[in-house]
């Protein structure tokens, strides 16, 4: 690799990191559904001149001067966001999505208001009010669930909504496989006189692509990430629709506060000109028919996982990931095993709870897989069968371990069977295979020296 050639002058022990996963990437399949591989122009604004400026504030309402070409970066942004997802009202200064999530508690809610989102073991996320997290500490809030077939129970979340009078309704998830019913949380929302906030950090760009529903017509708030289906940098952006403006005429404002002066500092100016231009390369006829291939990708990938004997929860996907129900394979807590046994053969996802899991957090029946990443390197349905036998033969290789019963033998009980398993021939066997296949589905960002 001969591309960080400073770097490699001025400190040798970052250099070496960096080109290690420099090779890892280019010679692994990256499963997990939110990652992603950014394009050159992307990588070369994130690494730009624009870092070195303060720009406190919004576009001509700054507080430091020397802003004016911050101020054409950002508003070319809004104005891509506003025309991409056909919204009234954007921010894209949110450091991150949960950042982006945090401002728009701060902007509606009040500490103790309760709220409402989709349980984290049941595929939500961190920021929606899982217990662990500021947004259960600061606020009440109220989990659903799915039913037995993994979808989100509607009939529980109009009784709770009911029952408990949120002020905030979120709809999002981090790890399910079906399209998001925005119309019926809006109903009930409207029922109880909530907000819906709908967190589209996975599905931002199949949303962009028409491969998924839009959220604009049946949400007063939208948030996402710009990195995952989007393929931008690690960023966020917090969207306000007509629905929401037409709730609350101030909620752009309520938005803007509480990111500056309530949550951040100055905006990360190389970070937005990175989102503006990923938001030009998704309006684009490729991007969308990248949009829809990953969805293809997904089903394929499920079709071929079934054939080779592995169990999806809800039997296959909607959208762009997956989620393996490992406990035939392993009983109980069986993510660990699989997601070792696959890192070790070239594939890298990442272990996973699954509904109703006979785990826990810490130790997951499930892992969850994606195919945002393939896609963008080119690869289609027919490498997803050879994909999914490739995942099958990992996880078999695995087959014999169990998580101990006793919690205080787990740890040494599982670095012992990551050992075992790095010496597995048959695991190495994959890996060199996957190496070779991933030599013809090269890397976006610059051809490898």
């Amino acid at each position: 690799m001969d591309l960080y050639k400073r770097i490699k002058k001025e400190d040798k022990v970052i250099y070496k990191a960096i080109a290690g996963e420099w090779e890892r990437q280019a010679d692994g399949l990256e499963l997990i559904p939110s990652e992603n591989y950014t394009s050159p122009a992307v990588m070369e604004a994130m690494g730009s001149i624009l870092t070195n400026k303060y720009s406190e504030g919004y576009p001509n309402r700054r507080y430091y001067g020397g802003n004016e070409f911050i101020d054409q970066i950002e508003t070319e942004a809004i104005e891509r966001t506003k025309k991409i997802f056909g919204v009234p009202f954007a921010n894209v200064q949110p450091y991150s999505g949960s950042p982006a999530n945090l401002a728009v508690y701060v902007a509606i809610c009040k500490p103790g208001d309760a709220v409402m989102g989709l349980n984290l073991p049941d595929g939500g996320h961190l920021t929606h009010g899982w217990k662990y997290s500021a947004t259960a500490l600061f606020y009440k809030s109220i989990p659903y669930h799915v039913r037995e077939d993994g979808r989100i129970d509607m009939e529980e979340v109009r009784k709770l909504a009911h029952e408990h009078k949120p002020k905030l309704i979120w709809v999002g998830a981090t790890a399910y496989p079906y399209l998001y019913d925005y119309k019926s949380f809006m109903e009930i929302a409207d029922e109880v006189g909530a907000f819906v906030a709908a967190d589209i950090a996975h599905v931002a760009g199949l949303i962009v692509a028409g491969a998924h529903p839009s959220p604009a017509a049946h949400a007063h708030i939208i948030t996402t990430t710009t990195h995952k289906t989007l393929r931008g940098p690690r960023g966020g952006i917090i969207m306000t629709t007509a629905r929401g403006i037409a709730k609350d005429a101030e909620l752009a404002q309520r938005i803007d506060k509480a990111i500056i002066p309530g949550l951040q500092g100055g905006p990360h100016n190389h970070q937005t000109a990175a989102i503006a231009i990923a938001l030009k390369e998704a309006a684009t006829p490729a991007f969308k028919s990248y949009g829809k291939q990953i969805v293809r990708n997904a089903k394929a990938l499920a079709e071929s996982l079934k054939k080779n004997g592995l169990k999806l929860v809800s039997g296959g996907t909607e959208n762009h990931l997956l989620l393996l129900d490992l406990v035939p394979v392993f009983g109980p807590g069986g993510g660990h095993f699989a997601s070792d046994a696959l890192e070790i053969a070239g594939m890298t996802a990442n272990k996973n709870t699954i509904p109703k899991d006979p785990g826990s957090a810490f130790y997951p029946s499930g892992v969850r897989l994606g195919t945002p990443a393939l896609t963008t390197r080119g690869m289609k349905e027919a490498e997803m069968k050879k994909v999914g036998e490739w995942v099958a033969r990992a996880i078999q290789e695995a087959h014999k371990y169990r998580l101990p019963t006793e919690t205080k033998d787990r740890p040494a009980y599982l670095e012992k069977a990551k050992k075992e398993l790095k010496r597995n021939t048959n695991l190495k066997k994959i890996r060199q295979e996957v190496r070779i296949f991933c030599k013809k589905y090269p890397l976006p960002h610059l051809a490898r020296t």
